[in-house]
């Protein structure tokens, strides 16, 4: 079983910065694809940024030049750093992983992002 947990969520505002953090327990850290997904307020959740077991990223096109995702696999976290922040951003945050080419099977309890205009 893989468990997650977010945390860095927070107020900011628009061109500011923030740091997600999300720390995995359970599982082999390093064979997991992780992903980030946001749900802005009566929209669908979607896909932000994947990181895979070799490291390989995808962004979506709405945060390319501005969002980053890494990963620590000594520390079982991975980490969405965003910067010049939009009104748009925000969301509340998810955290969640898969195994190869699987669904996302396992989500963390999501962190709110407020991006103020």
């Amino acid at each position: 079983q893989v468990h997650l947990k977010e945390s860095g969520g927070g107020l900011v505002q628009a061109g500011g910065s923030l740091t997600l953090s999300c720390v995995v327990s359970g599982d082999s850290f390093s064979s997991l694809t992780m992903g980030w997904h946001r749900q802005p307020p009566g929209w669908q959740r979607e896909l932000v940024a994947q990181i895979t077991d070799t490291y390989s990223t995808v962004l979506d096109d709405s945060v390319v030049g501005r969002f980053t995702i890494s990963r620590d696999n000594a520390n079982n976290t991975v980490y969405l750093r965003m910067s010049s922040l939009k009104p748009e951003d925000t969301a509340v945050y998810y955290c969640a992983a898969r195994y190869g080419w699987d669904s996302y099977a396992y989500w963390g309890q999501g962190t709110q992002v407020t991006v103020s205009s």
